[in-house]
């Protein structure tokens, strides 16, 4: 069973998100919230946050236990740009653009086994 949380157009480059998201991408639970709180990162505290969503929705909706949850899947995704100007000199603008992301995070009570490699023919 897989439980998802979704943040839409946070105010977070998707590059600097998915840095923080390949830390913690397969860890149980418990491990990626001790990652999260210790990295200095910005988006180590707005991925901590949708992942503490996660478990809640796993725990009230699906009755999960939390002890067994792992991270199954993390994904930040690029969302609209911002678009601002900067004044610059002899009254020309500069453009700046302010990215945002959306984040989704997925936990699972058991990672599914694969099988791996070609069939035999």
């Amino acid at each position: 069973m897989e439980t998802q949380a979704k943040l839409y157009s946070v105010r977070l480059s998707a590059q600097k998100g998915r840095l923080v998201a390949d830390q913690i991408r397969g860890l149980p639970v418990e491990r990626a919230l001790n990652a999260l709180a210790f990295s200095p990162k910005k988006g180590a505290r707005i991925i901590k946050k949708v992942l503490e969503s996660a478990i809640a929705n796993a725990e009230h909706n699906d009755g999960a236990d939390v002890d067994e949850l792992r991270v199954t899947r993390v994904l930040v995704e690029k969302a609209a740009t911002l678009r601002r100007f900067a004044a610059r000199a002899k009254g020309r603008g500069a453009r700046i653009g302010k990215q945002t992301c959306h984040v989704f995070v997925t936990v699972g009570d058991a990672q599914k086994k694969r099988i791996s490699g070609k069939a035999k023919t």
